[in-house]
């Protein structure tokens, strides 16, 4: 279940049935999947918790290459200090979509809905 969702979550589907589309635009997300109905935002600030994985993994990204360039002197401080910068204003936008679509997963993973379960 949990690398369904993971592969659910990495194509940008919904995360019950797999096939519908999350994303209407770059920013902008369907409200219900197209095939099952599913709404995607449970409840109001349901997305927040998806900021976690967007500054999670930039943040992690960004400590494990910094520390070892500077240690080996790649660059110089302030060349690693604005590409690190760039990547923190960069890297998040680009993984927004990706970001929702695995906290859907990750919601999906504890607290499973399915067909039965989404009212019309």
């Amino acid at each position: 279940m949990f690398w369904k969702l993971v592969w659910r979550s990495l194509r940008l589907r919904c995360p019950v049935c797999g096939s519908g589309k999350l994303f209407a635009g770059w920013f902008r997300m369907h409200a219900r999947c197209s095939e099952c109905d599913t709404r995607f935002e449970r409840e109001a600030g349901f997305f927040l918790g998806s900021i976690y994985f967007n500054y999670g993994l930039t943040a992690a990204i960004v400590t494990i290459a910094y520390v070892p360039l500077m240690l080996m002197r790649v660059a110089s401080n302030t060349t690693l200090l604005l590409a690190a910068f760039a990547f923190t204003v960069l890297f998040p936008m680009w993984f927004f979509r990706y970001a929702r679509a695995l906290w859907l997963g990750f919601d999906q993973m504890m607290d499973p809905r399915d067909r039965r379960d989404i009212p019309n």
